[in-house]
């Protein structure tokens, strides 16, 4: 079974690499430049992490990804 999920995916100015979401619980929110260590969550949970790192520098966008249930846990299809 498929389902979609979603990574936040950040550019900011002045920085080559775009970087991701990769925990939401502390604050500020941790970020990776590793697409693999990415945290993908459902749609609701990435839109309020958007909201929460717009600013002029940073520009958040979510990055749909496929995700396939499997016994032994998640496995995300790129």
């Amino acid at each position: 079974m498929n389902n979609i999920k979603f990574v936040v995916k950040v550019n900011r100015s002045g920085t080559r690499a775009p970087e991701y979401v990769q925990r939401v619980d502390p604050t500020p929110i941790q970020m990776t430049t590793n697409r693999k260590l990415a945290l993908v969550m459902g749609k609701f949970t990435a839109e309020d992490a958007v909201k929460s790192l717009q600013t002029s520098q940073r520009i958040p966008e979510l990055v749909p990804v496929e995700v396939t249930a499997e016994h032994s846990g998640l496995a995300v299809q790129d």
